[in-house]
């Protein structure tokens, strides 16, 4: 019996809310069991069916995450570091977990890259495949995608409770997104800790004030 840990994450282009990394480890025999589910790229599935499944999954096997804030993420992307966040974060759930094999979407355009990355940071004895689109071509990491972005998900919803106001998805591409962004820019000094400042959205978002001239200081 070899234990399988499937990893992928979810959020890594969004403006507001984290970057979560999501894993699913599972036993060889219960692959069957898994498949039953529908576990999939959880982009192809609507919420309600992530929410079915990912109710499911804690019968087939043990599922995990490692949510990152967007502090952290702006730090590693100021120096051009996402892809080692995102391999140092996956390493970090590999060695806590333990497998025997581990199967990950690569998040480095080079999949061979990122798999060497996985080893140097997670220190296990395990063999490891990291490969493009590995969360639609397998039903493990299928498993994983869906764990993490039910889990951002509710971060995101979190947040919007707690703001009350409507935030959208928290992608650049969502209108709900941006117009949230500008009235709260447009109402706040700096940049709120649930945004990423490093993203090029923020500055096309951002309301400058217009400058003052020397006669509204003389009037």
């Amino acid at each position: 019996m070899t234990r399988i840990l499937g990893l992928d994450e979810a959020g890594r282009g969004s403006v507001v809310g984290p970057l979560v990394v999501g894993a699913f480890l599972v036993d060889s025999e219960s692959i069957d069991a898994l498949i039953e589910t529908g576990a999939t790229d959880s982009k192809a599935l609507a919420p309600a069916d992530r929410e079915r499944i990912v109710r499911e999954l804690p019968r087939v096997g043990e599922c995990d995450a490692i949510v990152l804030p967007p502090r952290e993420i702006d730090r590693y992307v100021a120096r051009g570091a996402l892809n080692e966040l995102e391999a140092k974060t996956f390493g970090a759930l590999i060695a806590r977990l333990g497998p025997d094999e581990v199967h990950a979407d690569a998040c480095d355009v080079d999949a061979r890259r990122f798999a060497r990355e996985l080893v140097r940071w997670s220190r296990v004895p395990a063999r490891i495949i990291a490969r493009h689109h590995l969360d639609r071509d397998d039903p493990i990491v299928g498993a994983a995608s869906i764990v993490a972005k039910v889990r951002r998900d509710e971060a995101i919803a979190r947040l919007a409770r707690r703001l009350g106001v409507d935030i959208g998805s928290g992608y650049p591409s969502d209108p709900r997104t941006i117009e949230f962004l500008k009235g709260r820019l447009r109402d706040e000094f700096g940049v709120p800790g649930f945004v990423r400042a490093s993203w090029a959205t923020m500055q096309r978002v951002m309301v400058v004030p217009p400058a003052r001239t020397l006669d509204a200081f003389e009037s």
